[in-house]
Order: structure tokens, then C-alpha cells, then sequence
């Protein structure tokens, strides 16, 4: 049923010139210089972990599928945190919110869902890749070629997009209440779904099939990998060498944990449930705290990841020695 200062959008002029309020953390107001900061601060270091680990997979001239993947992965992430944070900061600096278009939003909105589900389907590539490394493993270079691997990750976003724009193009089809306060740091599906004037579960229905197509079927997908490790590793004989292909995939099995944990507990849930204050604390681990806990965990637990990383930070302390070592030289020849 319609609600009272529910407007109707009947054209695109009036839907293209309708804005949002976020109001983001407006309630903590002694706090935003802090929060600010911390925001910032978090968010550089981001960037530059993602952006390091993205440089130091596409320096390599040998590149195994994981590394591919986790270079995609890279990316993702860096185009993820530049979805949401910079107008998370902007809302931080204003005191009564930031505002929002309606196209901002519905752009903000399907980026945010398409790279999220890209990453979901990415990590269910993963899982695959770990499944043939330890199951098939002889098998395992002519089946995780460089074009399968591209193929892969050239699905994973055709894919995410295409249901991501589905799920945007339902939520802003629907009409909104005045007024228009979306109590949240970002356009996020719960927190626009809670403006719309209708009282019955059609709006969360585009939401349950995102989630049944972005977060399920690739959850079932990385479960049935890992079930085929688990059988094959219990054959195994040797402790020492099922350790070892165990040891190969907690990094991933790390990341998928975050990653589903948090969208599990925001998106597969009923619209009655909904908690502005709790959605925001866990939308912050979500879209600040994991996406820089996930070069962490790849560099400290991968061998050639760490290995990548020294070898660019060695070719990037020879090309500081020898630009020095030409200005030297060029200086000594202006002077003679």
C-alpha cells in the first residue's frame, strides 16, 4: 500500500532530478574528525596494499592462475573502496549528511553490487582453481591455462553486472516516501529498500534472486570444490603432505569467510529486521576494514606473493640508483 508523501516517479525527468539525503554518521557528530581520519587513513593504506600486490602480479613475466586471479581480485577491490568511500568521507566532513542524486545513487548502487558479486563469483574461480591444483594435479597447467583463467574472469563480471543492473533497475523503479533520508554511509539495497512506499515483500523480491544468483550459487560452488579436496586429502597418507595442500588454500578459504559473513548477515534477511545502526557498523567492516585485511592475508600467507613484492621493491630501488646515478652523471657533464 502507498504511504502519505509517497511520490511517484511517472518520467525520467523527474526521477533524474530527484536526490537523496545519506545520512551517514550524522549521530556522531564529536566524532567525525576522528572517524574522518581513521576513514582515511584506512582507506590509503588500501590502496596502496591492493595496488601493490595488482603491480607486482602484472610485473611478473610468469604468472600462475591463483596470481591471476588474486591480481583480479586486486582490482576489484580498489574499484569497491573507490565506490563507497570517498562519499563516505564527504558525508563525514558535512554535518548533516551529504546528498545524492537519484542516478548517483542508482550508479552508486549497481557498481557496489556488481563488483561485490563479481568478487563472489572470483572466489568461487578460486576455489576451482585450488580443486585441480590438489585433486588433478598433473592435470593442473594444461587445465588453468591464462585464457581460462581470462575467460573466468571476463564471466565473473559480465555476470555480476548483468544482475547487478536487474537488481538496480527494480529498486529505482519503485516509489519513495518523503522523506528521502537513506540512513546509511552509501546507497545500499536494504537501506534505499526501507524509502519505498509499499508495506508487502514484492520490493525484497529482485533482492532474494541477487542473492540466490551472486552470494548462493557461488557459495555451493566453492563448497563443492572443497568438499572434493576434503575427500581427496583424507586419502592421503601422509600428514606432512595433506598440511601442505590444506596449508595452499587458507588464505582463500580466509577471504571467503570474511566476504560471506558480512553479506550473508546484510542481504539474507527480511526487510523487518533491518537495524541502521548495526547495518553501518558491519557495512564498515565490510567495505573498509576487509578489503585491507585482504592483501594482509595474501602476503603473509603466499610465498610468491612475498616473493613478487621484494622482487618489485628491488626493481624500484635499481631504478631510484641508476636515476640517481644519470643525474649525477649529467650534472658532472653541465659543470665540465
Amino acid at each position: 500500500m502507498p504511504c502519505e508523501g509517497c511520490m511517484e516517479r511517472d518520467n525520467v525527468s523527474t526521477g533524474a532530478s530527484m536526490e537523496f539525503l545519506l545520512l551517514g554518521f550524522s549521530e556522531l557528530l564529536r566524532l567525525r574528525v576522528l572517524l574522518f581520519l581513521i576513514f582515511l587513513a584506512v582507506h590509503l593504506a588500501t590502496l596502496a596494499g591492493n595496488i601493490m600486490i595488482f603491480m607486482a602480479v602484472v610485473m611478473e613475466p610468469s604468472r600462475p592462475p591463483m596470481l591471476l586471479f588474486l591480481c583480479q581480485l586486486s582490482a576489484v577491490e580498489l574499484c569497491y573502496t573507490l565506490v563507497v568511500v570517498p562519499k563516505a568521507l564527504l558525508g563525514l566532513v558535512a554535518a548533516d549528511g551529504s546528498s545524492i542524486s537519484f542516478l548517483g545513487c542508482a550508479a552508486q548502487m549497481h557498481l557496489f553490487v556488481a563488483l561485490g558479486g563479481a568478487e563472489c563469483f572470483l572466489l568461487a574461480a578460486m576455489s576451482y582453481d585450488r580443486y585441480v591444483a590438489i585433486c588433478q594435479p598433473l592435470r593442473y597447467a594444461a587445465v588453468m591455462s591464462e585464457g581460462l583463467c581470462l575467460r573466468l574472469a571476463l564471466a565473473c563480471a559480465l555476470g555480476a553486472f548483468a544482475v547487478a543492473l536487474a537488481l538496480t533497475a527494480a529498486v529505482f523503479r519503485l516509489p519513495f516516501c518523503q522523506p528521502r533520508r537513506i540512513d546509511h554511509f552509501f546507497c545500499d539495497v536494504p537501506a534505499v529498500l526501507q524509502l519505498a512506499c509499499t508495506h508487502s515483500y514484492g520490493p525484497e523480491l529482485p533482492l532474494l534472486a541477487a542473492c540466490v544468483l551472486l552470494l548462493l550459487l557461488p557459495f555451493l560452488l566453492i563448497l563443492a570444490s572443497y568438499v572434493c579436496i576434503a575427500a581427496d586429502l583424507l586419502r592421503v597418507a601422509s600428514p606432512v603432505a595433506r598440511g601442505k595442500a590444506f596449508c595452499t588454500c587458507v588464505s582463500h578459504l580466509t577471504i571467503t569467510l570474511l566476504h560471506y559473513g558480512c553479506a550473508t548477515f546484510i542481504y539474507i534477511r527480511p526487510k523487518s529486521s533491518y537495524s541502521p545502526a548495526r547495518d553501518k557498523v558491519v557495512s564498515l567492516v565490510y567495505t573498509n576494514i576487509t578489503p585491507l585485511m585482504y592483501p594482509l592475508i595474501y602476503s603473509l600467507r603466499n610465498k610468491e606473493v612475498r616473493g613478487m613484492l621484494r622482487k618489485m621493491l628491488r626493481r624500484k630501488k635499481i631504478a631510484q640508483v641508476n636515476w640517481d646515478t644519470s643525474r649525477v652523471v649529467m650534472c658532472v657533464c653541465d659543470k665540465s
